[in-house]
């Protein structure tokens, strides 16, 4: 099916003077630290563009480092000087069509949000349209014939969302080949896989890996040190956690023990679980700290990110329990979602329950409390996730997000300012996984690599969640640690959660000091009180898995020596005694709890 032709539109012209008055933070003041009516790194973004003028620009700037300003201002710039007649915004979802439509027409701009394959062609009062990449995935070359119908700047937001699928790929390609202008960005220069990003300049590094070319790269280090952003504290929470298997075998851990990956996902799941008490505590905790940021910023809001459309009602139900009100709750990609997120955006209400959705480019600057409460751990997400609490407003806001304690998470966390590019190829190291590399699959397939328990776990598992409990664990801040183990509603707790809503960074770090070494004095006071024996059980034990087979198995081997019985029958009284699976499926926390009973059996003599 032929497009209909398009001839060129003669439309509005626009001058810079609405784009000057642009503010850095919609629908705020600009903040500090900027120059003029743009930040300091705005400026110096447009001002290396227009030393050369390419006809393809990347830009990756931090989440909350204000793209949309910079790309809304660069092109009144470029449609003033008559460079481009037309701009043609691609973004990944629709909230996010009307969102960029809301920002351009404070810069004098006017995109159609609203714009259908359907209609073929835009109105002329119009300077162009705002489309998703998957309606241009559709019909491609109508949107080529819009494209060269004059002269275009194509503003591709997110645009690692090219690679999402070879058809949009390919669709993207042959829509925007022919525009006068592409400016391409992302707030996550990197994608999970190696799908090439369309218009991303990819050339060999030291090692002959292809790795994507960023033409201008604001990073959050650099935004955190300039004020643009806020500092984050993940507030992290561990917790007991038991389930069932298909066999009849109970299972339990502790959330940040060094367990396989199969026992640790099923953890974690247990965790989410809101049957469980562990969503309900750090709910709890999570609203505690809300309140506490509330005093200084009455308008603060949090976002609770949920796996799946089931878990987030119930999260709802939960925090309307706890606080007396109801949440608002963003469940799909949908017109009434967009008007539910705009709605929360420029209210005051409490909480925020969303599906994924809410990951990524929506603006809801008043969020400052986060429960990172679902189970995507790829570098993209938790990076696009945590990027929603980042956006400043005001000089002294920090942002608190509450973390489960599992390896993927905390790796992730202390990671915060690393900047990546996207990489093409791997390096050859004879392996057998083939031609195509990212270097966080490999980060991430090396943190995960179950031992050879995994495989038998996976086999015979049937999840069944049976109970969980949270316990503070720790503050991870500026990529320090602060804090121990201390029950939900503590003193200990509260002196963690409980800071001052507005800080500078400098005393959030002296704050956070003086309250882990007043906790740790209170630990050490307390030991004193209790007998000995109960003091050695209060010690924990950081030890790896493998380490506490092979303890267990020593114990073992000395037991059955003095008792004079096989090594198999010891093990499988330990198993009725003390529950759980056999010694390569069971968890650190049931390895420690057979390493003290067989310890008190050998101290006793029987």
């Amino acid at each position: 099916m032929s497009s209909p032709e398009l001839s060129p539109i003669p439309g509005p012209r626009i001058g810079t003077s609405a784009a000057e008055h642009l503010s850095p933070t919609f629908p705020e003041r600009a903040a500090w630290g900027t120059v003029g009516k743009l930040r300091a790194w705005q400026q110096e973004a447009i001002d290396l563009y227009f030393q050369s003028e390419p006809r393809d620009f990347l830009a990756a700037a931090t989440p909350g480092a204000g793209k949309t300003t910079f790309a809304l201002r660069l092109a009144a710039e470029l449609l003033a000087r008559r460079t481009v007649d037309r701009v043609t915004v691609v973004a990944p979802t629709e909230h996010l069509k009307k969102q960029w439509a809301d920002a351009a027409s404070r810069a004098g701009i006017r995109l159609d949000p609203g714009f259908a394959n359907r209609q073929g062609r835009y109105a002329s009062h119009y300077h162009g349209v705002a489309v998703t990449y998957a309606q241009v995935a559709v019909r491609a070359s109508l949107h080529r014939d819009i494209t060269l119908s004059a002269r275009t700047l194509v503003i591709l937001d997110e645009v690692h969302h090219g690679g999402d699928a070879l058809s949009w790929g390919d669709a993207i390609r042959e829509a925007f080949e022919g525009a006068t202008r592409r400016l391409s960005l992302t707030g996550t220069p990197f994608r999970s896989d190696t799908a090439p990003i369309p218009f991303v300049s990819y050339l060999p590094d030291k090692h002959g890996i292809r790795t994507s070319q960023t033409d201008y790269n604001y990073g959050y280090g650099r935004a955190l040190a300039d004020g643009v952003v806020r500092p984050v504290m993940f507030m992290v929470y561990a917790g007991h956690m038991r389930w069932r298997t298909k066999t009849g075998d109970e299972m339990e851990a502790k959330l940040g023990e060094d367990n396989t990956k199969d026992i640790t996902s099923q953890a974690w799941r247990t965790a989410l679980d809101p049957e469980g008490e562990w969503i309900p505590q750090v709910l709890s905790s999570a609203d505690r700290r809300l309140s506490e940021v509330r005093q200084a910023i009455p308008d603060a809001g949090g976002l609770v990110i949920a796996t799946d459309h089931f878990a987030a009602r119930a999260y709802a139900q939960i925090l309307h329990q706890i606080t007396g009100e109801e949440p608002t709750v963003v469940l799909s990609d949908e017109k009434e979602a967009s008007d539910r997120i705009e709605q929360f955006s420029k209210a005051d209400s409490r909480w925020l329950v969303a599906v994924r959705m809410v990951s990524e480019g929506v603006d809801v600057p008043r969020l400052s409390v986060g429960v990172y409460a679902t189970s995507s751990s790829t570098p993209l997400f938790f990076a696009q996730a945590i990027g929603r609490f980042v956006r400043s407003r005001r000089r002294g806001e920090t942002a608190s997000v509450f973390l489960p304690n599992v390896p993927q998470l905390m790796a992730l966390a202390s990671q915060m300012e690393l900047e990546r590019d996207h990489a093409l190829d791997k390096k050859d190291t004879g392996a057998s996984e083939g031609d195509l590399w990212n270097p966080e699959d490999a980060m991430v397939a090396d943190a995960n690599r179950p031992d050879k328990a995994s495989d038998a776990l996976m086999n015979e598992f049937s999840y069944q969640a049976i109970s969980s409990d949270a316990q503070f664990d720790r503050v991870v801040y500026d990529g320090a640690e602060f804090g121990s183990y201390a029950q939900p509603e503590t003193e200990e707790e509260l002196d963690f959660i409980g800071l001052p809503g507005l800080l500078e960074p400098e005393q959030v770090h002296e704050l956070l000091t003086q309250r882990h070494r007043r906790q740790a004095r209170r630990i050490e006071a307390r030991q004193k009180t209790l007998p000995p024996e109960q003091q050695e059980d209060n010690v924990p034990l950081y030890r790896t898995l493998k380490e506490q087979r092979s303890l267990l198995n020593s114990l073992v081997g000395l037991y059955a020596k003095n008792m004079n019985q096989p090594h198999g029958l010891v093990h499988a009284e330990l198993r009725r005694v003390c529950g759980g699976p056999a010694v390569p499926q069971a968890s650190v926390t049931q390895l420690q709890a057979r390493i003290a009973f067989l310890r008190k059996k050998l101290g006793s003599g029987r």
